[in-house]
């Protein structure tokens, strides 16, 4: 494929990327990842070339949020610090993980489709995170930082696959809420994973640049269209996109593991 086509591709692919992510909340890599192992890049590649464009597709999508009233800094102060000292042991670990990358593939794409079912359910009587802080400090938090910075590091995927559903069960954050907030921690976690694996040599610029340019205005939109959404049809569509983004790439990653 020549570079120029390959380039315009992966550009294309952030602003999608981009897209979902400010409507999922969950960094965007479940996309990008697929979308750059089919333009050529190693599993350990797809782990660590993601990585770099999570920041600055989250941030943007978070910014759009924050201009809404949505995010929920008191829950980012708490769960963000937690998950960037987490996501260090995430990258060093994948780097050495055996299966070259295949395993966490198949790892992501079971989480996808996890995400997928429980953001379908309905949540009724959400509690007002503010109003009630204990669920909003102390060990919950502190959990779904390690657990979200782990899998940041471990998978590249930003760790909103773990903070969108357990910002909704556990801390009972408005599902608006949840994306927003989940956003901001995805883009805060993402440096500490982005810069171990640019350490570890995974990054591959070729993808990641574009991936970067391409985020940005992907990001802003589809926050734009996440706020202006009804719940119940945000909800549905974040469930269904991800379970069809899920179960296409886990039987891609099959496909490539077993032949």
């Amino acid at each position: 494929m020549p570079a120029a086509l390959q380039a315009i591709l992966c550009v294309v692919i952030g602003v999608a990327t981009g897209m979902l992510s400010a409507m999922f909340g969950v960094g965007g890599a479940v996309v990008s990842t697929p979308g750059i192992r089919l333009l050529g890049a190693t599993p350990i590649e797809g782990i660590g070339s993601t990585l770099p464009s999570v920041f600055p597709s989250a941030i943007s999508g978070a910014l759009r949020y924050h201009r809404a009233g949505l995010v929920r800094w008191s829950v980012v102060r708490l769960v963000a610090p937690w998950g960037c000292a987490a996501a260090i042991a995430g990258a060093i670990a994948s780097v050495h993980f055996p299966g070259k990358g295949h395993v966490q593939m198949l790892l992501t794409a079971a989480l996808v489709l996890y995400t997928a079912i429980n953001t379908t359910r309905p949540r009724p009587n959400h509690v007002d995170a503010e109003a009630h802080t204990p669920l909003a400090t102390g060990p919950r938090c502190a959990i779904i930082g390690l657990g979200a910075g782990l899998l940041s590091g471990f998978l590249g995927v930003g760790g909103g696959i773990l903070m969108t559903p357990t910002f909704r069960g556990w801390l009972k954050l408005p599902l608006k809420d949840t994306v927003a907030t989940s956003l901001a921690c995805v883009g805060l976690i993402a440096i500490p994973s982005s810069i171990t694996h640019i350490i570890e040599g995974t990054v591959n610029w070729v993808y990641a640049l574009p991936l970067c340019i391409g985020v940005i205005p992907g990001a802003r939109f589809g926050a734009k269209f996440a706020i202006q959404a009804s719940d119940r049809h945000l909800r549905l569509i974040i469930g269904w996109g991800l379970g069809i983004i899920g179960l296409g790439y886990g039987i891609a990653e099959t496909i490539s593991l077993v032949s």
